[in-house]
């Protein structure tokens, strides 16, 4: 792995099993735009994140590489589009990995996103989105059942499309 690669690591109290599970389900935490299959090796899904205003917006194509249960999720990010830089084959490529390690009756989590590196235009945006959504909105989703996703778009142009 790129040690300049994004990487960031939760705890959540919860059995890796049960934490597997939950990055599996995308929607919950993630983006409630995303469609296809996310819990299949071989499986392509479209994500989409935006904004309120609609003004920013971030589209992708993931491929899942591989799933171990209770221990590790790779997804491939296949193509990528996001409003708000120059470069679009920043996130094409890039790999982005879920390991999981048992941890005081819990589950240590370690993301990383390989291939996102500080050189990049996209790098703290993402960072801070990746912190929130692997921080706070996953560890919620996993011990709640509620995380804080993206929601789908509600702006005029898209009302009766």
């Amino acid at each position: 792995m790129n040690e300049d690669s994004y990487t960031t690591t939760v705890t959540i109290d919860r059995p890796p099993l049960e934490v597997f599970h939950a990055i599996n389900d995308v929607r919950g935490w993630w983006s409630e735009e995303v469609e296809g299959d996310t819990d299949q090796v071989g499986a392509e899904y479209s994500y989409r994140g935006h904004d309120d205003a609609d003004t920013v917006e971030h589209r992708s194509r993931i491929r899942v590489e591989e799933l171990v249960p209770g221990e590790r999720v790779v997804w491939r990010v296949l193509d990528n589009y996001m409003s708000f830089i120059d470069d679009q084959s920043e996130w094409k490529g890039t790999e982005i990995r879920f390991e999981l390690t048992p941890s005081g009756g819990g589950t240590e989590l370690r993301f990383t996103h390989v291939g996102l590196v500080p050189s990049y235009e996209c790098f703290d945006v993402c960072k801070d989105a990746w912190g929130l959504y692997i921080r706070e909105s996953l560890p919620a989703f996993v011990t709640t059942g509620r995380g804080t996703p993206i929601r789908p778009s509600e702006s005029p142009a898209q009302v009766g499309s």
